[in-house]
């Protein structure tokens, strides 16, 4: 689950819920990743009073402020019955500076290999990629140099994931990274948006906003030759903007077609199970 950031975490809670029921609910094991938050140990308390809120039945914040901490066996050992595995936000080259290359790092890859599923929030959601925005500009002009890229964890390959997107104006910032990385996949998500994805490379959108998905695999552009901070020509982009309750399918780079509609007596409709 990427999740753009700022999720309602006190109405409805539609990410979070859906999050607690892909983890198992009252059976479900989280442990709540808060190294990349500021707040730290704080980060990682309120999570845990939200999931315990909903339903889950074990919550156990876990805060590795250090590399060392991050190799530390006792810290792996948090996870190893984990069914759901919670990256917070803050700042995502905190996150992947202290565990990216640890066991913990390693320890994650395992347990989402094994069925549990992970979500990243806002920083935690740029690490899920293998390649990560660390740091940019903002602006709807893609420009050379407007975004620094680091390793991420690798949970989701192929794709870079911005997020905040429309409310910190980046679509700029990630044209211009799939500018210069076409064959990445750019996923922009708003906050209080989700993009879940599934074991088939299916993602659905939930939540408030809409995920900006930019696919730059037949455009082209000048970005190779372009110098300081000028303004980059990229053409032939496809671009979808999908809000919730849309699919796609990111191996195919293709939106799935909503289940065709049938009316039924009475003017009620009923969706039809596609196969």
């Amino acid at each position: 689950m990427i999740i753009g950031g700022a999720e309602d975490k006190i109405r409805d809670r539609v990410i979070l819920s859906r999050f607690a029921t892909l983890a198992g609910g009252a059976d479900a094991v989280v442990v709540v990743i808060s190294t990349a938050s500021s707040l730290g140990f704080e980060a990682g308390e309120r999570y845990r009073e939200i999931f315990t809120g909903l339903g889950i039945g074990t919550v156990r914040p876990l805060h590795a402020m250090t590399r060392q901490q991050a190799n530390d066996e006792a810290y792996v050992h948090q996870l190893r019955d984990a069914t759901g595995i919670f990256l917070t936000g803050g700042n995502q080259l905190r996150l992947s500076s202290t565990i990216g290359g640890t066991l913990l790092a390693e320890a994650v890859m395992e347990r989402f290999h094994a069925g549990a599923v992970v979500a990243g929030t806002s920083a935690g959601a740029s690490a899920m990629s293998s390649h990560m925005i660390a740091f940019g500009a903002t602006g709807g002009t893609p420009k050379h140099r407007m975004a620094a890229l680091a390793a991420g964890l690798g949970v989701l390959p192929s794709v870079i994931v911005d997020q905040h997107f429309q409310q910190r104006n980046r679509y700029g910032r990630l044209l211009s990274v799939i500018a210069q990385n076409p064959s990445l996949l750019g996923i922009g998500v708003d906050e209080d948006t989700a993009g879940v994805v599934g074991p088939d490379g299916v993602m659905e959108v939930i939540g408030r906003g809409s995920v900006t998905i930019i696919d730059g695999a037949s455009a082209e552009t000048d970005a190779w030759e372009v110098h300081g901070h000028r303004p980059v020509m990229i053409s032939g982009v496809i671009l979808h903007a999908l809000p919730s309750g849309y699919r796609f399918d990111l191996r195919r780079r293709e939106r799935v077609p909503m289940a065709p509609l049938k009316a039924l007596p009475g003017g009620q409709i009923e969706t039809i199970a596609s196969s």
